[in-house]
């Protein structure tokens, strides 16, 4: 699937629920799905900055048809952030690498997540979409 096919995918999912109770509760289901990262990725360099929680994060770059993709794992102290950050990956995770770099995230808004998160949180959400991003520019130049 392509990220915009995952996104309007998201986007269905959230028009299910009847109101934000509901959708958070789904984000932090989400979040208690999030598999643990290996030991040693919990180290300073891999936290995100800009976010109220924390939030590790790594990325692994693999060739695909000729394409660098990018596999994304991370982990956070906050359920509710894992539950985002799940998301993210969902979305991102195993795309091309010039795709990601050039993604619009437009599911953030559709889903209504800027109404639901408080303004430290979505903060730390762009913060993570950056990093996201960074890590395929980067993946991508080498």
């Amino acid at each position: 699937m392509t990220i915009n096919q995952i996104q309007d995918e998201i986007i269905e999912e959230f028009a299910l629920f009847d109101n934000k109770n509901d959708q958070y509760g789904y984000i932090i289901e989400l979040g208690k799905k999030l598999e643990n990262l290996p030991k040693e990725d919990y180290k300073d360099e891999n936290l995100i900055k800009g976010c109220q929680s924390k939030v590790w994060l790594t990325a692994q770059k693999s060739e695909k048809n000729g394409e660098t993709q990018i596999k994304y794992f991370a982990d956070s102290d906050s359920t509710l952030v894992k539950g985002l950050v799940s998301l993210l990956m969902r979305v991102l995770s195993e795309q091309p690498a010039k795709e990601i770099t050039s993604s619009d995230l437009y599911f953030i808004d559709k889903i209504g997540l800027g109404q639901l998160l408080s303004m430290n949180r979505s903060n730390g959400l762009a913060s993570m979409v950056k990093q996201m991003k960074i890590y395929a520019l980067a993946y991508q130049a080498v």
